[in-house]
Order: C-alpha cells, then structure tokens, then sequence
C-alpha cells in the first residue's frame, strides 16, 4: 500500500477533508488527533495492515509519515 493509500485511510480516519493530511504534517497540530483517533489508529492498524501498535508506539508518532511508516 502506498503512503497516499495509508493518507487516505488516515483522513477517513479522522474525518477529514481529502488532502488534508501530507507525510509532513505534525500530528500536534491537528485537533482530530485525540485519543479516540488514537483508538481507531490501533483497530485500524490490526484490521487493514495486521499489525499490533502499543500505546508507546502511538506516543512515538510525531507526523503522518511516523504512522505511514509503522504501517
């Protein structure tokens, strides 16, 4: 899956816009970021990708391209 793939998935993820979301953009900055994203980052790591994200996993996380990378 390409990083625009895994972008998209983030953007339904959080509800938003297509093209909201670049590899650049600091998680901080984005108020969908909050912890039931972070919750629906875990269920949809496990079910689209079968991978097992901890919480420190998600701690670690700093931009997009941190996720797209872990996935």
């Amino acid at each position: 899956m390409t990083d625009e793939e895994k972008i998209a998935l983030l953007e339904d993820m959080m509800d938003l816009e297509e093209g909201d979301l670049s590899l650049e953009v600091e998680l901080d900055s984005l108020e969908e970021w909050d912890s039931m994203s972070k919750l629906a980052l875990v269920v949809l790591a496990k079910k689209e990708f079968a991978k097992e994200l901890t919480a420190d996993d998600i701690r670690s996380f700093s931009t997009v391209a941190d996720i797209c990378e872990a996935l």
